[in-house]
């Protein structure tokens, strides 16, 4: 009887503790909602929602199975519970198989109650997100495709924010369904329901897997990106330094590597405000130095010439600085009004159209043939310095944000799905983190840097990334499951859309992907042999 009661009471304590916690939390990210930073403000569309939505979920299960324990152990008098939980067993079971859950009433009420609780987001927020997503960092790759489009490739940064924007909007009506009555409502949750739901019933989870290869690849690649421009920026910053790019990456790697070590994204979200300010003070100084040099910007290099065998690269390029589409319906699924949500993505898509060709053109015009991948390595060098350290400093902050997803996305896929995991599950009963999990991210880390060493080339990794995944995620995946899911209330304009962008998306998608990967094989090769 004692161990009963001093069981009840320190339950009672640990769901005190745990609603205190959630609403103190609640209370910083509303305040900070409404200063403008409700989510992570990564750039490459890395589904920073989702995994605040895993950190959220974790809490709210935790104290689920909390409460469900000390219910099912009041009916129970203390003895085992289902597969053998001892009554006030607060163990959180990350692959989902712990008890079943209550049907009481009071059981309910929690699960009503822990669904209002979740913070929602304007309008405003979320286009803050958005704008984040589509507006980071890669645009400083921007003017390198205008090198080798001229004013096709001004063209393509406006195609491509017209298709983003409209697959984005087709890839949120592919989670609705019409009821009994007409209406629409909402029954998938993610880009990972809509494929499986494509691919049913036949692939059940084909379509699954094949975004989350796709979502893995494209958040790896973004880590490499991250290392190389930090080793290619420190290197073009401190030239005299008898330091080689490839040594710089190591470095980086070197202080990035305490990512493996991450066990959610508390620590990392505290730098998002950081990021933002790196990249609006990059962005003022690379703005302000072109526009000092206006008198001798070069209009007649701008032409209608493009150059045949560099300029799918640049396609991939483009493509890659418009990636959000991953995000979208976790984003969509947490606004206050979900109806506001085309609006959002007309404006800011808009206003990323402006701002990216703009900047592209104007970097171009002042330094012409000359505009280098990077387009901070063409400043002066006192510039230059500054301006790449704060380059430096925004990605190695940015770094474990993908990093993060991708380990989730890997751990879940191979090691947490149930009795279907190929490997024993990275964490042990008390939630701590084994031996080979530690092995998989910091394995994870060192093959960023082996990539960041063998292929230093910022500009083919980033068109072979927008070609490959961000294609497929941001073009093909979505007009083809818009065509599949909602053939039948479709017009013949939108049939036609859907049509002409998976078939101009692919035709995009394989020239850029044979381009650079041609242009990849020669520097591995190159690399291999120096």
């Amino acid at each position: 009887m004692a161990t009963l009661i001093r069981s009840k009471i320190s339950n009672k304590l640990s769901n005190a503790a745990t609603t205190v916690t959630n609403k103190s939390q609640a209370k910083v990210s509303g305040m900070f909602a409404r200063m403008g930073f409700q989510a992570a403000t990564d750039e490459e569309a890395l589904g920073f929602a989702s995994c605040d939505d895993l950190d959220y979920d974790h809490r709210q299960g935790l104290q689920m199975d909390i409460l469900k324990n000390e219910e099912m152990a009041g009916e129970g008098g203390g003895d085992l519970v289902g597969d053998g939980t001892m009554e006030g067993d607060s163990h959180y079971q990350r692959d989902g198989t712990g008890p079943p859950p209550s049907s009481s009433k009071d059981s309910g009420m929690c699960n009503e109650l822990a669904s209002q609780d979740k913070p929602k987001i304007t309008a405003w927020e979320a286009g803050w997100n958005v704008t984040n997503a589509i507006q980071g960092m890669f645009v400083l790759g921007l003017p390198y495709a205008i090198l080798h489009g001229g004013y096709l490739g001004l063209f393509l940064i406006i195609f491509a924010a017209v298709v983003c924007c409209y697959t984005g909007k087709i890839l949120i009506a592919c989670l609705y369904e019409e009821n009994e009555d007409g209406q629409l409502v909402r029954v998938r949750d993610s880009y990972v329901d809509i494929a499986n739901a494509c691919c049913a019933p036949r692939f059940t989870a084909l379509g699954g897997h094949v975004v989350n290869v796709a979502q893995i690849i494209e958040l790896v690649m973004t880590c490499i990106l991250y290392v190389v421009v930090s080793g290619n920026l420190m290197y073009n910053s401190f030239p005299n330094l008898p330091v080689s790019q490839r040594s710089w990456a190591i470095i980086a790697t070197a202080v990035l590597l305490p990512c493996a070590f991450l066990k959610n994204l508390k620590a990392v979200s505290k730098f998002s405000l950081l990021c933002t300010l790196a990249h609006f003070v990059i962005n003022i100084l690379v703005i302000a130095y072109c526009l000092s040099r206006a008198r001798d910007w070069a209009w007649d290099k701008v032409k209608f010439y493009i150059d045949v065998k560099k300029f799918p690269i640049s396609i991939g390029i483009i493509v890659f600085s418009y990636t959000s589409q991953i995000f979208l319906p976790s984003l969509e699924g947490n606004m206050q009004k979900p109806s506001e949500f085309h609006c959002m993505m007309n404006w800011t898509h808009i206003a990323a159209c402006i701002l990216k060709g703009l900047f592209a053109l104007v970097a171009y015009l002042t330094w012409a043939d000359e505009t280098k991948e990077v387009i901070t390595d063409n400043l002066p060098p006192g510039i230059r310095a500054v301006v790449n350290l704060f380059l430096v400093s925004k990605a190695l902050l940015s770094y474990p944000l993908p990093f993060f997803a991708a380990v989730e996305l890997l751990e879940k896929s191979f090691f947490q799905d149930g009795g279907r995991a190929f490997f024993p599950d990275c964490y042990g009963g008390d939630g701590r983190l084994k031996s080979w999990g530690l092995s998989l991210r910091c394995g994870l880390v060192v093959f960023t840097m082996l990539m960041a060493i063998y292929v230093p080339h910022f500009a083919l990794l980033m068109g072979l990334t927008g070609s490959l995944t961000g294609a497929g995620l941001c073009f093909l995946l979505p007009s083809l499951f818009h065509l599949k899911l909602l053939w039948r209330r479709l017009l013949w304009h939108q049939v036609f859309f859907d049509v002409a962008i998976f078939v101009i998306g692919g035709i995009c998608s394989i020239s850029g992907f044979i381009h650079s990967t041609e242009g990849l094989i020669e520097a591995f090769k190159y690399n291999i042999q120096d």
